[in-house]
């Protein structure tokens, strides 16, 4: 019989060799890290082209090294180069944008990025298509999304997208969902976001548009009075390379052109219930004093035949039970920009929104306002989740789907007269839930 000594030595060593089968097995965590140091690879998140016209282009990207990066675009039929240089900060949570200037119209650039000698990025996939200029016939589509998730379906939803390639897409909002203004989440949300293997591959060569809605704006149905905005809209540009943001000081509203659509991106978040209405004191705005200035100056001066006045939220009040994150809950707004629109003949205008988590089509009676009936398009959501409360009854309603993983395709076609606009609501699957098209003269 063993005697005490060798049973204790022997029930110790059977102790040290279970802990190191689970030490083995389930090894322990590392130490908290940023992105940055958790890659081996010195771009951690993109890169993603941006604000992209004729002669110009915008390439973003978050970098692991601090310092210097060069990009270099070369025209794929002349070889001619093009370099721009930015410098990486931790200020800027080590974010980029390379912008590019005297490029050639409707051409097609392959770009490099460079750091200390050292090329990061190459390749027959890593390019960009300039746009055609205004004046010339052309057929452009751009796509149209909201209420994206870090989930298998919205992969799916990219995915279809990259098959596709749109000229450019837009981003409505609530992609990301991220609910607070902390900068620290704001930021780590944007990073987790933009680390998705298809997202990654779409705006690699299709340029990318976004404003945002409630939830990464910081708070659900929430308005300008949120504390912290600021942070919000930091974020937001750091890890954006939009045309530009709001009036430089406050805001994210925007515009870009292509081809026959000029898309006009309105922040209904930042101003809203900050500042009296235009229209009653009493009532407060939602788009904010300068927004409305920009917004009426930039759609008299349009030539485009098509105007795309896209938010987050929706132009109208058919909706679930209790919301009030809606245009309509600021009557007062949408009718004075439906009143300017047929005092100054602004034509060829369609709204676009998304938010509530349906595929809705609406037409909108006015006729003896704006001189034509405005046709209100609704994509939502690129995730799984449908809202079977949001199929709210509306005298002009055209089109209503639950349905998940969806979005928006618009194509403007001017080689024919009268110029037409081609809308299509689709699927991850492939399947064209709805069309409809409008002409310029309708």
């Amino acid at each position: 019989m063993p005697s005490q000594t060798t049973m204790i030595i022997t029930h110790r060593i059977a102790i040290l060799t279970a802990s190191l089968v689970i030490l083995l097995a389930f090894p322990a965590k590392a130490p908290a890290q940023d992105a940055e140091s958790s890659t081996t690879s010195s771009i951690t998140h993109g890169p993603f082209v941006g604000h992209v016209t004729p002669t110009t282009a915008k390439i973003w990207a978050r970098c692991k090294n601090l310092g210097e990066h060069c990009c270099t675009l070369e025209d794929t039929k002349t070889g001619d180069r093009k370099i721009a240089k930015t410098t990486v900060t931790k200020e800027n949570d080590r974010c980029a944008v390379w912008d590019f200037k005297g490029l050639s119209p409707n051409q097609t650039y392959r770009y490099t990025i460079e750091h200390d000698g050292i090329t990061l990025v190459e390749g027959n996939t890593y390019q960009i298509q300039t746009a055609p200029i205004e004046e010339a016939t052309s057929k452009v589509t751009i796509a149209f999304g909201s209420c994206a998730r870090e989930d298998a379906g919205t992969a799916r939803t990219w995915a279809r997208l990259v098959q596709l390639q749109p000229d450019a897409m837009v981003l409505l909002g609530d992609t990301p969902y991220i609910d607070t203004t902390d900068l620290v989440v704001q930021r780590r949300r944007y990073r987790e976001f933009a680390a998705q293997v298809e997202m990654a591959r779409l705006f690699r060569s299709v340029p990318m548009y976004d404003t945002w809605d409630d939830h990464d704006f910081g708070r659900n149905d929430t308005d300008g009075r949120l504390l912290g905005k600021e942070r919000s809209r930091r974020a937001f540009i750091e890890y954006h390379a939009n045309p530009s943001y709001g009036n430089g000081r406050e805001g994210i509203y925007t515009s870009f052109r292509r081809g026959g659509l000029e898309v006009f991106l309105l922040d209904a978040r930042y101003f809203a219930g900050v500042e009296e209405s235009p229209l009653d004191k009493n009532q407060r705005t939602l788009l904010g004093e300068d927004q409305w200035q920009w917004l009426e100056k930039s759609l008299k001066a349009s030539t485009a035949p098509f105007k795309i006045l896209a938010t987050g939220m929706i132009w109208n009040g058919a909706v679930r039970p209790g919301k009030q994150d809606h245009w309509m809950t600021y009557p007062l707004e949408r009718e004075k920009l439906f009143r300017f629109l047929g005092q100054e003949g602004i034509t060829g205008v369609v709204l676009v929104g998304g938010d509530i988590h349906r595929t809705r089509v609406v037409r909108h009676a006015t006729s003896d306002v704006v001189g034509y009936d405005l046709i209100e398009l609704i994509t939502s959501p690129m995730h799984d989740g449908i809202i079977e409360a949001a199929n709210a009854p509306h005298p002009g309603l055209l089109f209503d789907a639950g349905e998940p993983h969806t979005f928006l395709l618009l194509t403007a076609d001017t080689q024919r007269t009268p110029n037409r606009l081609e809308c299509q609501f689709q699927n991850a699957a492939g399947d064209i839930m709805h069309e409809l098209k409008i002409k310029s003269n309708d």
